[in-house]
């Protein structure tokens, strides 16, 4: 269905192409030698060869052009041939919802406390990944869905791999189903979590809470059906969400991906919700940690306090931390009084296991 391992076959092939020439040209050049010369060493064509590898292989991994700073064009980073063609992903695909022209000047729409500094961490990790023979995004659906449905082309995973064999999580930004606001909604919390070891994904779906749900479920099969190639455990998994993409988080863990069109899998150990206006639930719902600011003028922090106090008397475990002064659509909270919350998310997922 899918070969996922066909760009680390291709870029090993290419390396092992280049040794091979290099070797011969070696073993050419020594048997022109008519005599031997004593006071010079004998060449080491085992380390040479080594060498050459080690620069090969540094060259696949670093050889990308400079690094991205925070003038570095938006456009840049879309068209960046490191990308192929899922550039166009890594922002919002319907260019209305933000605006700036540079890394550091970008805006999203709904979001506060973008920090550029992240920005240009998230994107340099993807360049120098991309580079590489990792592979950081994948298609969630075949060439014959997304040709029957072209809306599908505009979603996959970007993948912020960790620890091999570790739990994975999947990150869903917000967007109010209009949009994918991945930037400052998923791809920083994806990074954290493989900072601290965990195989993390950052959905990008199509705009609409039934479609969005859809391919939330679908990317939740593509990881159960391709984890051994992924290297990841499927227990006790998580389900992030911020604002639209708390209450996809919500709606598939509370009532199974086949709700959604795809096979019947296991629940998320945990959901990790920020900021939405969310207050339906139900006794399936799994354990719930929520974070949301108490100036949030979209969502009301009462709103999903009440919606966890009911979740507590049904008996499901559920931890909420709500910040004075701050807005909607924080993300990681970098320098405000949220700073720190993602540490004790991980800490309640760890938990429920």
């Amino acid at each position: 269905m899918f070969e996922i391992g066909a760009i680390k076959i291709m870029k090993q092939m290419m390396v092992i192409g280049i040794l091979t020439v290099l070797s011969l040209t070696i073993l050419s050049a020594c048997g022109t030698t008519t005599e031997a010369n004593p006071s010079q060493e004998t060449p080491d064509i085992t380390s040479d060869v080594m060498d050459a590898e080690y620069e090969e292989e540094t060259m696949d991994n670093t050889d990308i052009g400079n690094p991205y700073t925070i003038d570095t064009a938006i456009s840049d980073v879309i068209d960046d041939p490191v990308f192929d063609d899922y550039g166009r992903l890594i922002f919002p695909v319907d260019t209305g919802y933000y605006s700036g022209n540079t890394l550091g000047d970008l805006h999203l729409t709904f979001y506060s406390n973008i920090d550029s500094d992240k920005t240009v961490e998230i994107v340099n990790y993807m360049k120098e990944h991309a580079a590489s023979v990792d592979t950081i995004f994948y298609d969630i659906y075949t060439e014959e869905e997304k040709a029957a449905d072209p809306e599908k082309e505009d979603t996959g995973l970007f993948f912020f791999k960790g620890n091999p064999g570790e739990r994975f999580a999947v990150c869903n930004a917000g967007g109010a189903f209009a949009y994918v606001g991945a930037m400052q909604d998923s791809f920083p919390h994806a990074l954290e979590l493989s900072k601290q070891g965990y195989n993390a994904f950052a959905l990008i779906y199509r705009p609409g809470a039934q479609t969005a749900c859809e391919d939330l479920a679908r990317a939740i099969q593509f990881i159960f059906e391709h984890a051994e190639e992924l290297e990841v455990n499927t227990d006790g998994y998580s389900l992030w969400g911020g604002s639209a993409g708390a209450r996809m988080a919500a709606w598939v863990g509370s009532y199974g991906t086949a709700a959604f069109g795809a096979e019947d899998l296991p629940q998320p150990a945990a959901v990790i919700m920020q900021y939405t206006g969310l207050s339906e639930y139900s006794e399936s719902a799994p354990a719930t940690f929520v974070t949301v600011g108490e100036s949030d003028g979209i969502a009301n922090w009462r709103t999903m306090k009440r919606r966890l106090d009911g979740m507590s008397t049904l008996g499901i475990d559920t931890e909420i931390y709500s910040y004075p002064g701050l807005s909607h659509g924080f993300g990681l909270g970098t320098g405000t009084v949220a700073e720190g919350w993602i540490d004790e998310a991980i800490a309640f997922w760890q938990r429920q296991l």
